[in-house]
């Protein structure tokens, strides 16, 4: 008897057509143009516009704004990037700047905001890490004071995805020294014409070359009081924690598609690699590494596919998520470390995609919060 492909339940039919259409995106789009955006450091922003005209930014999105409505679509998109290859596409942050929108502001932010986000005309930015605030928010420099109108807000913001592109750009700062993490709010700083905003230079990486990642600072640059997200000061350390479990999640989904890829890449590889009187994949080492990747694989593949049914029904918890994506980083690096070891010197050289991919997926264990803060959730939470 022949069983039918498994599929997860958050598959449904129409995420699956629209996943076909992210896949050949990528195709066309994106993968005959990778190397030149890894030389220059950066996405051609006409890929942004392209992408807005087929809906893929807007995916996640309620209908009303254009969008596809679920965040299923933009988990078909995810695994599509990572299957052509890439983690460098800051498609995840500028989802994650629209979701805070949808979920914080008031009606007129997200008329105001949301369609050019949709479209590809603005893209965001996430500016919550600083060179002495990591993972731990309560150790934000960034100030935002009162003034007539708004706030004067100064401060100095590193490792920003989309840095360089970024026309909107969502700042963590205090607006109360006093108040510790509840002192936090978020703002939407416009940066087209903002005196006193400057962009550092594309910071230099061991990875993810084609990402245009920044230092940004803030020297009083004013932001209009209708720009503080929400109605309210002092929400932002909540919003930020309320929706990392999603940006968690989106890192583990991605690293299922990069591990495809790797997967994918290798068997090609030692299928045609000669040998010993045979192909590489004829040694019983080399089936035995590809073996255990397989399973590593899978077993990814089935935790993310779990959190995107809880995601689905609203039941995803900041513990679960944080498992997920400690799991995920750390599976794709040692995916990626033994598919490299069996392509040989080839694996050591620039040109074949494994090589690239070991220094991307290095970072998928430090962004979005380190293995390490990830360990401190999940422990945290057993004796809650």
């Amino acid at each position: 008897m022949t069983l039918e492909p498994y599929r997860a339940r958050w598959m449904t039919d129409d995420v699956v057509a629209f996943q076909d259409i992210a896949r050949r995106f990528f195709e066309r789009e994106f993968v005959p143009h990778l190397e030149g955006w890894r030389a220059q450091g950066c996405i051609d922003r006409n890929l942004w516009y392209k992408a807005g005209e087929l809906g893929l930014l807007g995916a996640s999105m309620p209908e009303e704004f254009g969008g596809g409505g679920s965040k299923a679509f933009m988990a078909a998109i995810l695994l599509e990037q990572g299957r052509a290859g890439d983690a460098a596409w800051g498609i995840s942050v500028q989802n994650y700047v629209s979701h805070y929108i949808l979920a914080y502001g008031t009606e007129e932010q997200k008329a105001r905001w949301l369609p050019g986000l949709g479209s590809g005309q603005t893209v965001a930015a996430i500016a919550m890490t600083e060179p002495g605030a990591g993972s731990d928010l309560k150790q934000l420099k960034t100030v935002a004071n009162a003034v007539q109108g708004g706030y004067v807000l100064n401060g100095q913001k590193t490792f920003i995805s989309n840095g360089q592109s970024a026309d909107l750009v969502c700042v963590a700062a205090k607006t109360d020294l006093a108040g510790g993490s509840r002192g936090i709010s978020l703002l939407m700083v416009e940066v087209k014409g903002a005196d006193g905003f400057l962009r550092g230079k594309p910071l230099k990486k061991i990875g993810l070359q084609a990402a245009d990642t920044s230092e940004l600072f803030f020297e009083d640059v004013f932001v209009p009081q209708e720009n503080l997200l929400g109605q309210e000061e002092g929400q932002g350390f909540r919003q930020l924690m309320t929706q990392l479990p999603w940006e968690r999640l989106s890192i583990a989904i991605r690293c299922v598609g990069l591990a495809e890829y790797a997967l994918d890449q290798t068997i090609a590889h030692v299928t045609a690699r000669k040998a010993f009187g045979g192909t590489l994949f004829d040694l019983q080492n080399t089936q035995f590494k590809l073996a255990e990747a397989k399973t590593k694989l899978e077993s990814m593949r089935s935790f993310v596919d779990s959190c995107l049914d809880r995601l689905v029904l609203d039941q995803l918890d900041i513990a679960t998520a944080a498992m997920c994506k400690l799991h995920c980083s750390q599976a794709i690096n040692e995916i990626v470390d033994e598919c490299l070891q069996l392509h040989g010197g080839y694996g050591f050289m620039e040109e074949y995609g494994i090589a690239r991919l070991y220094g991307d997926v290095r970072a998928q264990k430090i962004y979005g919060g380190t293995s390490e803060v990830m360990k401190l959730l999940v422990a945290r939470s057993l004796i809650a």
